[in-house]
């Protein structure tokens, strides 16, 4: 089946256009006399963040990036930055998936390799940012850790070890630069925080106890994350 560029255009001229800018910049590969858009990276500026994805404008076009934890992109909004990239495309949507760095996107490739992983489940375990605990939990077929990321049953959680053993290596990322942040009455940092692992697929009677025991605290949504995951998958 041949699958058209994910691209929203209303006429020929418009497609045509897009067509030459993609291509340009390298985002266009012709394959078997066909079309089919090969996204490795995107550079451009980001300008948005939500709980669920971040936007990165290039070239004048907004891409909706869905990422592990968005707000480990709030030192780098207005700026310019690369993030690897990998396209998704189903019967009702075309998604493109954000990763900060090379290794961050193979490893992605290889959970949604596994039966029964989706995209969503392996940016919850990318969020986690425990590179070395997952491949231990694989190495030494740790089912009852794999089994805490959400959505992971015990028949997922066992095809990943056979899937997987030996194939996943723990990387060391350049994280994003951390910003800081003031203390208020309401904590928006924690509230967002909270969104963020919603959509991860976390429910809301454990973020409930989580966000409970960080209430009177001060600091990023990033490491409020960072923080909530270690405490949900330990």
């Amino acid at each position: 089946m041949r699958i058209q560029s994910p691209v929203l255009f209303v006429n020929q001229r418009l497609h045509l256009l897009l067509q030459s800018v993609l291509g340009k910049y390298g985002i266009l590969d012709r394959q078997n006399n066909g079309e089919k858009i090969m996204y490795e990276y995107l550079k451009g500026i980001i300008t948005k963040i939500t709980a669920k994805y971040i936007v990165l404008e290039t070239n004048g076009i907004g891409y909706i990036l869905h990422v592990a934890n968005p707000y480990a992109y709030s030192g780098q909004v207005n700026q310019e930055t690369q993030i690897y990239v990998h396209q998704v495309v189903r019967e009702d949507a075309q998604l493109l998936y954000g990763f900060r760095s090379e290794d961050e996107k193979k490893l992605f490739l290889s959970l949604i390799s596994v039966s029964g992983i989706g995209p969503v489940s392996a940016l919850a375990i990318i969020a986690a940012d425990d590179n070395a605990g997952l491949v231990q939990a694989i190495e030494t077929k740790n089912i009852t850790y794999l089994t805490k990321f959400p959505k992971i049953g015990k028949k997922t959680a066992q095809q990943m070890v056979l899937d997987l053993e030996g194939k996943v290596v723990v990387t060391s990322d350049d994280l994003p630069a951390k910003v800081a942040v003031q203390a208020s009455t309401e904590n928006q940092e924690l509230e967002e925080a909270m969104e963020a692992m919603l959509a991860l697929g976390y429910k809301a009677t454990e973020l409930k106890k989580i966000k409970k025991f960080f209430e009177g605290t001060t600091d990023t949504a990033e490491n409020y994350i960072k923080s909530a995951l270690k405490m949900l998958v330990k």
